[in-house]
C-alpha cells in the first residue's frame, strides 16, 4: 500500500513539473511574439528628403572593386587595406545629417588612403573633366586628383546617410549646391587636400600643398570665366600651393574644337589668376590650346582646321 501511494505521488509530481514547463514555454513564446509584433508596428525611420538622387546603387561593391583594382593593377606598389578603407569611408557620413558633414569626419579616411605625389606630376583642372582625364590616360605622366586612390574610388558616385538610420540613404541625397556641407562636396574638398608626401615623415598634407616643382592646370576657355574663386581649384587648391616647393604654374586654356572661344590667356579671368599666383611668388605661364591635349580632341574631330593644320611649337 505504501509503495502504491509513493508511486502515485511520484507520477503526480512529474505531471506537475511537465505542466509547469509547458506553461513557461508557452509564456516565453507569447512574450517573444508580442515583442516581434510590437517592433513590426513601429514606424520605419523617417528619411530626410533632398533634391538630388540617392546614393549610387551597390555603392559598397563599386568602391571596394575600384579600391582593389587600384592597388592591384593601377598602382600595385601602394599597400592599402580596402575593407578598412570602406568602413572608414562609411563611418564618415552614416547616421549623420548630410548637410552637416565636416572635413574632420573624413580625416581618418584621408590618413588611411593617403599616397605620395611626385614632383612635376600634379595636374589640376576646372570645368575640363572629360578632356583632362582623357589626357592623363593617354599621356600617363601627370596625375589628377581622380588618378589618386581617393579620387579613383569615388569618381562619379553619390552617397549620403540619414541621422535616424544606420543605413546608407538610397532614396535621395543633397545636390552639389543644395547645402554647403554635403557629403560629396566636403569629400572632394578634403580629398583635394589630403595626400601625403614621402619626404615629410608621413605627415598628412594638402593635395595642392604636396605639389612641387611645376604644377600644370587645364581650364575651359569655351565658357565665361574659366577661373572661378568658388571652384575647388580656386577656393581649395590655389590657396594651398606651397611657394617654397612650387616654382612654376603652367596654365592650358582649352577650347572646344570648331567652337567659338569665350576666354583665352588674355582674358580678365586668367589675368586675375595670374595676379594671385604671382602674388604668391610663383612663376606663371599660360598657353591657349596646348597641342598635346588638342590632338586628343582631334580624335573625334579630325576634319576641323585646327586638327588638319600642322603647327610649329614656339
Amino acid at each position: 500500500m505504501v509503495r502504491e501511494s509513493s508511486l502515485h505521488w511520484g507520477q503526480k509530481c512529474r505531471c506537475l513539473l511537465l505542466g509547469l514547463t509547458v506553461i513557461l514555454i508557452l509564456g516565453a513564446v507569447v512574450v517573444f511574439a508580442a515583442v516581434i509584433f510590437a517592433r513590426r508596428r513601429d514606424p520605419p525611420a523617417e528619411l530626410l528628403q533632398w533634391k538630388g538622387r540617392g546614393s549610387t546603387d551597390n555603392l559598397k561593391e563599386i568602391m571596394l572593386g575600384r579600391c582593389f583594382t587600384y592597388i592591384r593593377t593601377v598602382n600595385p606598389e601602394l599597400r592599402k587595406d580596402c575593407l578598412k578603407i570602406w568602413e572608414t569611408f562609411k563611418n564618415a557620413f552614416i547616421s549623420k545629417n548630410p548637410c552637416n558633414i565636416t572635413e574632420q569626419d573624413y580625416q581618418p579616411l584621408m590618413e588611411l588612403a593617403a599616397q605620395p605625389i611626385l614632383c612635376n606630376k600634379t595636374l589640376l583642372w576646372s570645368k575640363t573633366n572629360e578632356l583632362v582625364h582623357k589626357y592623363t590616360k593617354v599621356q600617363g605622366n601627370l596625375l589628377t586628383m581622380e588618378d589618386t586612390l581617393l579620387g579613383y574610388m569615388a569618381d562619379g558616385l553619390t552617397w549620403c546617410g540619414n541621422p535616424s538610420s544606420s543605413e546608407i540613404n538610397y532614396q535621395s541625397c543633397p545636390e552639389w549646391h543644395e547645402c554647403a556641407n554635403n557629403p560629396n562636396l566636403i569629400y572632394w574638398k578634403t580629398a583635394s587636400r589630403a595626400v601625403s608626401t614621402p619626404y615629410l615623415y608621413h605627415k598628412k598634407n594638402l593635395f595642392a600643398e604636396a605639389a612641387c616643382g611645376v604644377v600644370h592646370v587645364m581650364l575651359n576657355g569655351s565658357i565665361n570665366q574659366p577661373f572661378g574663386n568658388s571652384s575647388i581649384f580656386g577656393s581649395v587648391e590655389v590657396p594651398h600651393l606651397n611657394p617654397k616647393k612650387v616654382h612654376l604654374m603652367k596654365i592650358w586654356v582649352m577650347h572646344n574644337i570648331g567652337g567659338q572661344p569665350s576666354d583665352s590667356c588674355s582674358s580678365s579671368s586668367i589675368k586675375e589668376l595670374k595676379s594671385i599666383i604671382e602674388g604668391r611668388n610663383i612663376t606663371f605661364s599660360c598657353e591657349d590650346d596646348h597641342r598635346a591635349a588638342q590632338l586628343i580632341q582631334c580624335v573625334g574631330n579630325p576634319e576641323e582646321p585646327a586638327c588638319r593644320v600642322c603647327r610649329t611649337e614656339s
